[in-house]
């Protein structure tokens, strides 16, 4: 399935990850997935979001609110190459997903300064990791992945984008990432059509 994922839908699976390691979670959750949508503010999802008032400072702020955070052990600092090996596991190459970045925001996008031992503990986008590493995507969250299948194959598109993910989080419809737009009063056929619209396009 991860070899149908473009370039950015790759970058939003590895910024959810960095999402939940930022909020100090053990787990990567439809919350997580959502807020890294939301990080490309010029992207599809955060553009529909917009009249809403829904953007990622909002949606981060619900989160804290129904699970709160946990702070980071620096004493367990993981490494970025667990970083590339859980990825990997799901079939996402962390160094062609650097590449697809740079090529975007330029060489060395991506790349953290090293001159102090605090920030030789940072992981990957330069935050700490939390204890333990690896982090696991929630079942749930796989379904959405799943989803996100589903839908490119009900559009006859051979790719998966991000907004494709959105579809999927819309169509899985029990995670918090939904709970939170919907009680924000998001019109969900409203977003589909926008998503589905931005496919087309994309696709044209």
């Amino acid at each position: 399935m991860f070899e149908r994922f473009t370039a950015d839908a790759r970058a939003v699976v590895v910024a959810a990850q960095e999402e939940a390691r930022r909020l100090g979670h053990d787990y990567i959750g439809t919350e997580h997935v959502l807020l890294s949508l939301l990080g490309d503010t010029d992207g599809p999802v955060a553009r529909s979001l917009a009249g809403d008032d829904v953007d990622a400072e909002f949606v981060r702020g619900e989160v804290v609110r129904r699970v709160g955070t946990h702070p980071p052990d620096l004493s367990a600092a993981a490494t970025e190459q667990e970083d590339a090996e859980a990825l990997k596991a799901i079939g996402i190459d962390l160094d062609q997903v650097r590449k697809a970045i740079e090529a975007n925001f330029g060489a060395g996008a991506l790349r953290l300064p090293r001159d102090t031992e605090q920030q030789k503990k940072r992981g990957l986008f330069g935050r700490f990791y939390i204890a333990g590493g690896h982090i696991p995507f929630t079942a749930r969250n796989k379904k959405v992945l799943e989803l996100s299948l589903r839908e490119a194959l009900r559009l006859d598109q051979k790719f998966i984008a991000p907004e494709h993910i959105m579809l999927g989080l819309l169509r899985e419809g029990e995670g918090m990432a939904v709970q939170i737009l919907r009680e924000k009063g998001v019109d969900f056929a409203r977003l589909r059509t926008d998503m589905t619209t931005a496919l087309r396009a994309r696709a044209a």
